[in-house]
């Protein structure tokens, strides 16, 4: 970690600089010497890789002024401030301002050694949880599984983003099909705990007593895992299906997680699949399990509610399954667009893929249509459309998206190839693909 880690030194006397520098490149830092605050602003932006360290008392612009304008750029940003005697009472108040520590002088070079590694670590993180949100913003390989941008699914990323990076346990409801198990995948991702221990467990597929070994111990001999509760140590425990856990079990969970203390040393993100209107997760559990588990809290959208993402879905998945089975994917008409976008969807992102992979299957046969799969899937159920009406202007553009994706897709990025198909002017396309959020560089 050293190594990749850079420091800022900053100090108006040469001799100081150049000894904190050597003394560090020795530790295996990348270090760069500013002789003032004003040179080093230059050079410090809000995603620096690295840290400061930095006297307070310095012609021109002091260390108080200089961490000032540091926290405004990156208030992240560690920064270790180098005291005189005298100014102790100045570093305690730059602590309060953001510092990460300071150093009385004379001191001990393995003592700013031991400040500057644990700054580096902190760095460290706070740069990879900024990677890891930036690669879901901009449809990193994890979340690049989370396909979608209507509003619905835009709330759901940001909501992982922001719980992600908090600390408390989590509850992720939602119906059954849409996700979740992915969602919990994301935000350990995106937290604090990436690099640790993700360990997931379903509570519905075992008897109690089996359950109560592998989560709590002892594990049988022929076992060569530890408990759940000691290989998810300072990682992330997924339970789901949560509410199958019995009574006993549940109060064995909450004595767990009132041990832990705060912060919890292990996070539980547990995954509750109970979403009927007169049984719900809260009447599964114990109130007080419940009201810890549902502190931070996420629901999963229906696909019914995700608009014109069920044919972005769709487009994509029936591509995956054409190359899969070696076939042209189906092309899908205004109306079986209608049709898609007005079905109930009861089995969700799960139903999707499933209707996706039979109708390639179809249209390689040639016969079938996607409503007579509809119907089949939940003939007895439920209606093929939903009772809820969309406004024509949603209908077209959902259609208009998915006609020049999946266009897009068959010329790989060829937009003159894509103009001609679809007789439309240059000025048109590009304005219609930046209307719907379409990039060139995704289908080269």
């Amino acid at each position: 970690m050293a190594k990749m880690m850079k420091i800022a030194i900053v100090d108006d006397e040469k001799d100081m600089r150049q000894s904190i520098s050597q003394w560090l490149a020795l530790s295996g830092y990348d270090t760069e010497a500013f002789a003032s605050a004003e040179d080093a602003l230059k050079a410090l932006g809000p995603d620096y890789p690295g840290i400061v360290i930095t006297d307070i008392k310095m012609p021109g612009m002091g260390g108080m002024q200089f961490l000032k304008k540091l926290m405004g750029t990156d208030s992240a940003l560690p920064v270790i401030m180098i005291t005189g005697h005298g100014d102790v009472p100045m570093a305690v108040e730059a602590m309060r301002m953001g510092a990460f520590d300071f150093l009385e002088k004379p001191f001990n070079p393995d003592r700013m050694s031991e400040l500057a590694k644990k700054a580096a670590n902190a760095r460290r993180l706070t740069l990879d949880n900024r990677a890891l949100r930036r690669e879901l913003s901009d449809g990193g390989q994890l979340m690049k599984k989370l396909i979608g941008a209507s509003p619905a699914m835009e709330r759901l990323k940001e909501d992982i983003l922001d719980l992600g990076q908090a600390d408390g346990h989590v509850l992720i409801e939602g119906e059954t099909g849409t996700g979740k198990t992915l969602v919990a995948h994301a935000l350990h991702a995106v937290g604090s705990r990436a690099g640790k221990k993700f360990v997931l467990l379903s509570c519905a597929a075992y008897e109690e007593e089996a359950l109560e070994k592998r989560l709590f111990g002892p594990v049988q001999p022929e076992d060569p895992r530890l408990p759940a509760v000691e290989e998810a140590r300072g990682g992330t425990l997924v339970l789901e299906d949560v509410e199958a856990l019995s009574d006993r079990l549940q109060a064995r969970l909450m004595n767990f997680i009132n041990e832990q203390g705060t912060p919890a040393e292990t996070r539980i993100v547990a995954i509750c699949n109970m979403q009927e209107q007169d049984h719900t997760c809260e009447d599964a559990l114990r109130p007080d399990l419940f009201y810890r588990l549902a502190a931070l809290r996420i629901t999963v959208p229906p696909l019914r509610q995700r608009g014109e993402d069920i044919l972005t879905l769709f487009t994509r998945l029936s591509d995956q399954y054409a190359e899969e089975y070696g076939c042209e994917a189906p092309q899908v008409s205004a109306q079986e667009a209608a049709q898609l976008l007005q079905a109930p969807w009861p089995g969700n992102v799960r139903q999707l893929i499933n209707v996706a992979e039979r109708a390639v299957l179809q249209s390689r046969r040639g016969s079938g249509t996607i409503a007579s799969l509809l119907m089949s899937d939940h003939e007895e159920m439920q209606p093929v459309m939903t009772t809820e009406g969309k406004p024509l202007k949603e209908y077209v553009e959902a259609f208009e998206r998915m006609l020049i994706d999946n266009t897009m897709r068959r010329h790989k990025g060829s937009i003159s190839s894509v103009m001609d198909e679809l007789c439309l002017p240059r000025r048109t396309l590009n304005e219609k693909m930046a209307k719907y959020g379409l990039q060139r560089a995704d289908y080269l």
